[in-house]
């Protein structure tokens, strides 16, 4: 089978096309000592009955299955584009979330639809105060007032905490933010399923739409995480971002 490494922003995915791998497959390749290496596999095949491009199916690295991966719909718009499958840079691809449109910039860059977000309520754990937001998947985002506190936590520990706690029955994705200026923040995140990655594109919208909510952001926000910077534009209850998407190595896994 063949395959495509792909990142965008450091976080990065085994690509493929054809029928979905079973759990074991994808923690096999996923393994980033005796496998590929990757935060997860995105699948892409053709569209159902939708008039999409195509679909996306993606799984995190633990062979659990993900609902929404804005990093990853970024690869796969992409891949899509650069394989000709599109008729232009702007088009549709259908996602286990509903379709998002999605476009291939003139410098390379992906900007794309995350769909409608909605804000939850306040959780306090680990002597934190989150708010919960959904992106298609559920986030839980808190600020802290300097980067350096974002920088020091021991999110290691922190994160799985949050697995286990009751207001998140099916695990959450956790973000901590602080700014850096006006409209930039400093953001990291444990992704469930994961562990710690060095960007999450529906965690960023998370960041954006939970900071411009309370007031501290307008609609257009940049996140800078350690694999780099994404842009986020907050229009009405939709999230969208924008950021780069590479191609790593190809190869073939063998049967």
């Amino acid at each position: 089978m063949q395959f495509l490494k792909m990142e965008a922003l450091g976080n990065d995915f085994v690509v493929i096309e054809g029928p979905a791998p079973d759990p074991g497959q994808v923690r096999a390749w996923c393994d980033r000592r005796r496998g590929i290496g990757a935060d997860g596999v995105l699948v892409i095949s053709r569209p159902g009955r939708s008039s999409a491009a195509a679909r996306m199916s993606l799984w995190n690295s633990d062979g659990s299955v993900a609902e929404s991966c804005g990093n990853g719909l970024r690869c796969v718009a992409r891949y899509m584009f650069d394989r000709g499958w599109t008729d232009g840079p702007a088009f549709t691809v259908e996602t286990p979330t509903g379709p998002s449109d999605v476009e291939v910039m003139a410098d390379g860059s992906v900007r794309a639809e995350l769909g409608t977000y909605r804000i939850g309520g306040s959780v306090t754990a680990s002597g934190y105060r989150f708010v919960a937001a959904s992106v298609g998947n559920p986030h839980a985002v808190t600020f802290m007032d300097e980067p350096a506190g974002v920088d020091c936590l021991d999110l290691g520990e922190i994160g799985p905490l949050m697995q286990d706690h009751p207001a998140f029955p099916e695990g959450v994705n956790v973000e901590f933010a602080a700014p850096l200026e006006p409209g930039v923040f400093r953001v990291r995140v444990w992704e469930r399923g994961a562990g710690e990655t060095r960007a999450c594109g529906t965690g960023a919208a998370a960041v954006a739409a939970v900071a411009h909510a309370q007031g501290r952001a307008g609609p257009a926000v940049e996140i800078r995480y350690p694999g780099g910077s994404l842009g986020v534009e907050v229009a009405g209850e939709t999230a969208w971002i924008r950021g780069p998407a590479e191609s790593v190595f190809a190869g073939t896994i063998p049967a």
